[in-house]
């Protein structure tokens, strides 16, 4: 049986808060005002007054500014993104089948045509986010990409993330944050074209819209506070594992942390360390982790690693990281999670900017039932199929028989027809096959 060392005094479900009218209002007003609305709305909310579209000079003064090695370090986060992106592209592709003689079946793989991609602002700087979400897009073939990110003071959106932006792909960047960036993509304003699918984190503003436009767009996915699990056993280093909660921790206050491991002594140890790691961040990331860790870390301490793997499933975390032996083993049977981090080598920092798989992923327990931004994402994947009249004996009938089992009496024509034309003269028994009491 499992014992809380730690327990969280919050849960994702008690803290969880749609702004829904808000941001319904806002949405509203927005495609009733168009552009002039997204301006007032920007100057109110993220005091800019400037051009909403970020010009040549401005991409230009970017790369400028920037350090050769801040822009070294952007090119191998890309390069390795890329890569990972174009790999996965490679494991599908078009599909063609003879499910029976002249019945042919297949599936091709579409790109969207245009992708909005949010960057998030404020204090922190996505320089990631800008990367994952871009450079996944183009790697998928999406024709056109328009990105947007809050301005930051006077000085508009930061230089490193139009930089990132421009040299990953995006055709047009807006500064805008919030709702009216999410609006601007969806609709196409400021001379992009509208959206077929939005991406990227953001706030819980940020998250209301997208949930709300769903449906006229696409999205990536429903998106909370960002959450990390870690599984040790023995082998563990105490300091690592201490770290690795507390550096995930400092996303935000209600950013969930935990640890499961079957090893007492290793429970102790960071329960102990965590709150010494914490003191040693700068003042605005200790506030987050602190208040993050207070309300919603946990320390889980197991019976064996079965239970330990089990408690990982319960949660299906965003981020999943296993500093334990037998890593091939926890490969094998975890079956929850956003993304996996095997080993003490890595840490969910890396996946966080610049190892390759994305960082965009499901929290709030979504990884029980979808993965993460990938270019199949962007990708529409569409079927179609084509018969001859060899197929036609066998497939019309069965369609016109079940058809009619339905009450479906108009599909069953459309299969009645084609045997009258292509096989005159013939008796069918195209009548429905089961005479049962329907509805």
């Amino acid at each position: 049986m499992v014992q809380y060392l730690k327990s969280a005094k919050r849960t994702r479900e008690s803290e969880t808060r749609f702004p829904t009218k808000a941001v319904r209002a806002m949405l509203d007003e927005i495609r009733a005002g168009g552009e002039a609305r997204v301006h007032a709305y920007a100057k109110e909310l993220d005091g800019w007054a400037g051009d909403v579209v970020v010009g040549p000079e401005q991409i230009e003064a970017a790369a400028r500014v920037l350090p050769q090695r801040l822009k070294d370090d952007i090119d191998y986060a890309r390069d390795n993104i890329a890569r990972f992106a174009h790999a996965q592209l490679a494991t599908i592709s078009d599909t063609e089948i003879e499910l029976k003689p002249g019945l042919i079946a297949g599936q091709k793989l579409i790109p969207m045509s245009a992708a909005g991609c949010y960057v998030p602002g404020g204090r922190y700087s996505h320089i990631a986010s800008a990367i994952m979400t871009v450079t996944t897009a183009r790697a998928a073939g999406v024709g056109y990409v328009s990105a947007c990110s809050p301005p930051r003071g006077k000085g508009g959106v930061p230089p490193e993330i139009v930089y990132t932006l421009n040299i990953c792909g995006a055709d047009q960047i807006l500064a805008l944050g919030g709702v009216q960036g999410i609006a601007a993509l969806a609709q196409g304003l400021f001379g992009t074209r509208p959206a077929d699918i939005l991406v990227g984190p953001g706030n819980q503003y940020v998250a209301e819209a997208k949930r709300l436009l769903f449906g006229d767009v696409g999205i990536d996915l429903f998106a909370g506070p960002t959450d990390t699990m870690v599984l040790a056993d023995d082998t563990a280093d105490a300091h690592f594992v201490a770290w690795d909660l507390v550096g995930q921790a400092e996303h935000g206050h209600n950013s969930p942390v935990s640890l499961a491991t079957d090893d007492a002594e290793l429970a102790q140890t960071v329960l102990k360390l965590v709150p010494g790691h914490i003191d040693r961040l700068p003042a605005f990331n200790r506030d987050n982790a602190r208040a993050a860790w207070r309300d919603f870390g946990e320390i889980m301490l197991c019976a064996n690693r079965e239970e330990v793997a089990q408690c990982a499933d319960r949660k299906a975390p965003e981020h999943l990281h296993v500093q334990a032996a037998d890593l091939d083993w926890w490969l094998g049977r975890l079956g929850a999670y956003g993304s996996l981090f095997l080993g003490a080598e890595t840490t969910v920092a890396f996946g966080d900017k610049a190892s390759g798989p994305n960082h965009v992923l499901p929290t709030s327990g979504a990884a029980r039932y979808t993965g993460g931004l990938s270019v199949l994402k962007f990708l529409k994947m569409v079927t179609w199929q084509r018969a001859d009249v060899a197929s036609l004996r066998d497939l019309a009938q069965v369609t016109a028989r079940i058809s009619r089992q339905e009450g479906m009496e108009g599909h069953a024509r459309t299969a009645d027809i084609r045997l009258e034309k292509y096989f005159p003269g013939e008796d069918f028994d195209l009548a429905a096959p089961f005479a049962g009491v329907k509805d």
